[in-house]
């Protein structure tokens, strides 16, 4: 069987580890730095097996070694921001959190693909990328498909149709700047322009750009973690079964929408090996600048780290 390894093991890690065991397509490592955390998580997720129906093995640890010749490794460990802590601060932190997962995934999963879903999420895709040396195909973020299915729902939500016949495609940095695009989303093979009117789709998208903080803004503290935990798990379910699945994700970009060296969320094919292509689509004028600006912000990103950041 495939071996899938999820580090952290806070609210996201762990529920991603709760859709992945339901899928029965894989033993799973949970691991974590806090003591106890990943042991009784991992064993109150085995408690449920009879009455879920999943047959695999889940396994909790303090110890990176216990990650050794996973298939797939998922990253979801980092803290969110603290009373007094700025951007550099966090960005600083969890950098380092990544710097350290990375160096673990190099030693004990030289062969896996590494799904990221820390945020900042395109500036940590990058550490984890430098930190390992893999391919870059092996290194992918996970925003657009949970920023899709965002979109598909509230589109759902809108027209009273069931939310598994919305297609949508959400492209860009994780963010405010992330780029929905309504031209290539539909319903049911319809279009969405013949479904809604203009005014109705803005408003959606708004929303899908605002979707996280609309959680947050519920939850005072804390922020999501059933939909990312849900996208991260279609990931791995898709490069374990080498599925071939055409989705919006975090790519390294060597000219692509005319951007280099920097990840950024666009159409990719994923399958066992990662990326196993970035597909380039027609862009509207609109909708080109309007990525070009989501880019700018991931580069700002990326030079922001470049100010404390070295390899190794």
């Amino acid at each position: 069987m495939h071996k899938v390894s999820v580090i952290g093991a806070g609210n996201v890690g762990a529920t991603a580890v709760y859709y992945i065991a339901e899928k029965n397509i894989a033993e799973i490592v949970m691991v974590d730095v806090v003591e106890g955390l990943p042991q009784s998580k991992a064993l109150d997720f085995l408690h449920a097996a009879p009455l879920r129906k999943y047959n695999v093995t889940i396994t909790g640890t303090n110890e990176y070694e216990q990650i050794r010749d996973s298939d797939v490794v998922v990253m979801t460990a980092g803290i969110p921001r603290k009373p007094g802590m700025d951007r550099m601060d966090l960005l600083k932190t969890n950098v380092s959190i990544a710097k350290t997962a990375a160096q673990a995934v190099a030693r004990y999963a030289p062969s896996a693909v590494v799904i990221v879903v820390s945020n900042p999420l395109d500036v940590i895709a990058m550490v984890m990328l430098r930190e390992t040396g893999f391919a870059l195909k092996r290194v992918v973020g996970m925003a657009g498909i949970l920023d899709s299915t965002r979109f598909r729902y509230f589109i759902a939500e809108k027209l009273g149709v069931h939310p598994a016949d919305v297609m949508a495609m959400v492209l860009g940095g994780h963010g405010d700047d992330m780029v929905p695009l309504p031209r290539y989303t539909s319903v049911g093979g319809f279009p969405l322009p013949e479904l809604m009117s203009a005014d109705e789709i803005e408003a959606l998208v708004e929303r899908t750009r605002k979707g996280g903080g609309e959680i947050v803004s519920y939850l005072k503290k804390g922020s999501a973690f059933y939909a990312p935990g849900a996208s991260a798990a279609q990931m791995v379910e898709s490069v374990v079964k080498d599925e071939k699945r055409l989705v919006p994700a975090s790519a390294y970009l060597r000219g692509e929408y005319g951007h280099r060296d920097i990840f950024l969320g666009v159409p990719v094919l994923l399958g066992k090996n990662g990326v196993e292509r970035i597909y380039e689509f027609d862009l509207s004028m609109d909708e080109r600048a309007a990525l070009d600006t989501s880019a700018q912000a991931v580069a700002d990103g990326v030079k922001l780290l470049e100010t404390f950041y070295t390899p190794g």
